[in-house]
């Protein structure tokens, strides 16, 4: 709801001569703030609005939480934020930056960047690369890594709070009717009744912390060549104050709603591989549902402030609507294993594999390079000595990748295990565990000929893996034994193989004809 007009103050805003620049200032507008870009400086007001959720009703309240938002985005944006400028009323009537007389209103004054910086436009551009994705969750996992655990209150309580701010947000608009948001809340909370457990004990862990709060595409952006996490919730600690998985969903959730679900896998599992723990995987596609319902019941009052552009505003809020509700359909947990030699290409498929798999951002890839990294703390590109590939050290590995399995699996996941799987007692243990925990599994066995391999091998930058061309040799030379699991070609393209790999799995889920 719009509470005071600040027409004035956007027409000085919006005035070249104000900025002392001779071209037009250009205005990206939200549902609770206003942009001015003008030369090298963008200057953000809050919009004069009060929200169940953010009240910027008075101009003291817009320049506390301006100041706000400096102090709690430069450490994310380091020189980004160069500060707040006070806008007031001089004797005349007229207005200026950080007069004497009385508060108008206040702006946050950043460093203007390209809007093809932005990482919402740089995934319409197709240029959002794996490399850069990675980089990314790094980023962020370190981020949260360096906040301070909030104990508040129970995680259930925790979201329910969320839930509840959801409802009174869509009570604020028109585009749904109140069945349909009562269908959808009723959803919602049974679906949070059934994670209260794993939730509260995350809390308990010291997973809630005062995170970013809104981090979605548009509020990541390349700045002085490193990507950067600005413009958080500064408005609203509960808000904020989550878990952080449900931080990391809204960029989960964003990047799957985009059409880029091959990224969102990415980002979760190189995430997960980061933080070094499975712990909570499975609550994504949960988190990931109330991002989308933000976004919905956001994008609906959108709709009822906008002069142009409501219905297509409405649109969106139902499309977002449309993914909550998606996101939360029952999904049996998965399990593929893929093995091969080196060169046959499993991590590639795995990594193509893995958004088709369970419910979004699809399957946790457990592999067996980055394990025996971690279980000899190193970085996943350190190549590790000879010893660390004897074979007990190999017979823990396999033995911890299988346990990590069958827990993400019973928890509710999808998993895809990765490792070579070139001995039959090693293939065997994971059969048997899986059949003992009453988790199917299909299970893949890649091959190719000897001269592909080669050359792929030959062909390896430095990555995860440490297999070497004399590695690969005496894999070639060594009896994998008996393979029981299903031979698919790897030399073909990678598409191919996941297709296949997909349609077995249609085959030997479906019903024997009665």
């Amino acid at each position: 709801m719009i509470v005071e007009d600040q027409t004035a103050t956007i027409e000085f805003l919006k005035d070249p001569a104000t900025h002392g620049c001779a071209g037009p200032v250009e205005v990206i507008e939200t549902h609770i703030s206003m942009v001015f870009l003008a030369d090298d400086r963008a200057y953000k007001l809050k919009r004069a609005v009060r929200l169940p959720y953010a009240d910027f009703s008075t101009p003291t309240i817009r320049a506390a939480t301006c100041e706000s938002e400096v102090a709690l985005n430069a450490p994310t944006a380091p020189g980004l934020y160069l500060g707040t400028r006070r806008i007031t009323r001089g004797d005349d009537g007229c207005l200026s930056f950080d007069g004497d007389g009385p508060l108008a209103d206040a702006v946050v004054a950043m460093v203007r960047f390209e809007q093809s910086d932005l990482f919402d436009q740089m995934a319409m551009a197709g240029t959002l690369t794996p490399a850069l994705m990675t980089g990314l969750s790094h980023t962020i996992a370190a981020f949260h890594r360096g906040l301070p655990p909030v104990h508040t209150g129970g995680g259930a309580a925790n979201m329910e709070g969320v839930l509840n701010i959801n409802a009174a947000g869509f009570a604020t608009s028109h585009v749904f009717s109140e069945d349909a948001v009562k269908r959808f809340d009723a959803t919602f909370r049974d679906a949070l009744a059934r994670h209260a457990e794993t939730l509260d004990r995350r809390e308990r862990a010291g997973m809630i912390r005062r995170c970013h709060g809104d981090l979605h595409l548009r509020n990541i952006c390349m700045f002085q060549g490193q990507p950067r996490l600005f413009d958080c919730i500064d408005f609203n600690d509960q808000i904020a104050t989550i878990d952080v998985l449900y931080d990391l969903a809204f960029l989960l959730m964003d990047l799957w709603h985009r059409g880029h679900p091959e990224l969102a896998s990415l980002v979760a599992n190189r995430y997960f591989d980061e933080i070094g723990q499975d712990d909570g995987f499975e609550l994504l596609p949960f988190f990931m549902a109330v991002r989308a319902a933000v976004r919905a019941h956001v994008t609906a009052t959108l709709s009822e402030d906008l002069a142009e552009g409501a219905e297509e505003a409405a649109a969106s809020a139902r499309r977002y609507f449309d993914l909550a509700l998606s996101l939360l359909a029952p999904c049996a947990p998965g399990l593929v294993a893929i093995g091969g030699l080196s060169g046959s290409g499993k991590s590639t498929v795995a990594e193509a594999l893995a958004p088709r798999l369970g419910r979004p951002p699809g399957a946790r890839i457990v592999e067996s390079d980055r394990t025996r990294k971690a279980l000899f703390g190193a970085r996943p590109e350190e190549r590790l000595p000879c010893e660390a590939y004897e074979p007990a050290v190999s017979d823990r590995v396999y033995h911890r990748i299988t346990a990590r399995a069958l827990a993400l699996t019973g928890a509710g996941g999808a998993v895809i295990v990765d490792a070579v799987f070139d001995r039959p007692d090693r293939r065997g243990a994971l059969d048997a565990a899986a059949c003992a925990a009453g988790v199917p599994l299909t299970g893949i066995w890649l091959h190719s000929d000897a001269a592909t391999l080669r050359s792929r091998v030959a062909a390896r930058l430095a990555g995860v893996s440490d297999a070497t061309p004399e590695v690969l040799e005496a894999q070639l030379k060594r009896d994998i034994g008996a393979v029981t699991w299903a031979r698919i070609d790897a030399s073909r393209p990678v598409a191919a193989t996941v297709a296949a790999i997909l349609a077995l799995r249609r085959e030997t889920a479906a019903p024997a004809p009665g």
